[in-house]
Parts: structure tokens; sequence; C-alpha cells
């Protein structure tokens, strides 16, 4: 490796900030959303089954 090369720590220093877009809030929800109602599902037929 170079040590001329731009190390990760110093690109992130220098990105700018962008905030999240409506779409994507709405994306994060729905999968929080669907990864706790899977886990509750699984945990309900464990209960039921096991």
């Amino acid at each position: 490796m170079k040590s001329e090369e731009p190390k990760l720590a110093d690109e992130l220093r220098k990105m700018e900030h962008e905030p999240l877009l409506a779409i994507e809030k709405k994306l994060i929800a729905w999968s929080i959303t669907i990864g706790l109602v899977a886990l509750g599902a699984l945990v309900w037929l464990s209960e039921l089954f096991l």
C-alpha cells in the first residue's frame, strides 16, 4: 500500500451528512415491523410446539 492513498477514516470524515429520505424511513420502519412480527411468530410457534 502506498502511504499517499487516502484512508477510510479520512474519507468518512470528509463526507457530508445526508438526511434520510421519506421512503427510506418508511422502508426502515417496515423492515423493523416485519422483523418483530416474524420474531413474535417464531416465539409463539416454539411455545406452541415445544
